[in-house]
């Protein structure tokens, strides 16, 4: 077993658009849906009407995951919010740091920073 072990480090993840593939990937599935609605009855009569209905879940389930995605893109961001915010706001006072070192980034978890 110890020769199949890898002897080098997994690389580190990728961070792209995550937002946006799944938007994509949501309209995808509901276009697929919508295309093959009219051919209703030629699905149902040779058996392929799950086609359907796997488009439309898809879609349903892109849904939840646009949702998810965007929520952890704003508690990512506002996490980087945080460290910042926390790594500057030591060496000043409170006030000088939300006026002149954070400005744009403190608070805009809050404030719709997931769109982006």
């Amino acid at each position: 077993m110890a020769k199949w072990t890898p002897q080098h480090e997994a690389p580190e993840p990728l961070e792209g658009p995550v937002v946006a593939t799944i938007t994509g990937g949501t309209i995808l599935w509901f276009v697929l849906f919508l295309v093959q609605l009219p051919f209703y009855g030629w699905f149902d009569d040779h058996g392929h009407l799950w086609w359907v209905w796997t488009c439309l879940a898809g879609a349903g389930l892109g849904l939840i995951g646009i949702w998810y995605v965007r929520g952890r893109d704003a508690a990512l961001k506002r996490h980087a919010a945080q460290q910042t915010a926390g790594t500057t706001g030591a060496d000043t006072t409170d006030s000088s740091t939300t006026d002149s070192g954070t400005t744009g980034t403190k608070g805009s978890g809050t404030t719709g920073g997931a769109r982006a």
